[in-house]
């Protein structure tokens, strides 16, 4: 059973910064490719972020030059670097990741339970 599980959330001032974390478990041999969402209240999920197994980045354009996307392979961690927050910034923050079998396949994607982001003006 693989799971994708996020932290790091929490409530900031505009203007500050948060990381967060999505890490896969269970038996795995690396996460492949690895998006971030994030839905604001009353309002659709969208796609904020994604890196692909080669760590080529994209951004929806809302966060290009504020948020950054990482990966470390050998934690299985997937990280968000989120600065100069702004308030349409608040939202759950979720995390999906299609992973590398040790079988050599791919397997996903899998949603982490998400994390809560609130930026407070």
């Amino acid at each position: 059973q693989v799971q994708a599980v996020e932290s790091g959330g929490g409530l900031v001032q505009a203007g500050e910064s948060l990381r967060l974390s999505c890490a896969a478990f269970g038996i795995i041999a690396s996460i492949n490719d690895a998006n971030w969402y994030r839905q604001a209240p009353g309002k659709e999920r969208e796609w904020v972020v994604g890196i692909n197994s080669l760590g080529s980045t994209k951004y929806v354009d809302s966060v290009k030059g504020r948020f950054t996307i990482s990966r470390d392979n050998a934690k299985n961690t997937v990280y968000l670097q989120m600065n100069s927050l702004k308030p349409e910034d608040t939202g759950v923050y979720y995390c999906n990741v299609v992973i590398r079998t040790v079988t050599g396949g791919t397997a996903g994607p899998y949603w982490g339970q998400g994390t809560q982001v609130t930026v407070s003006s």
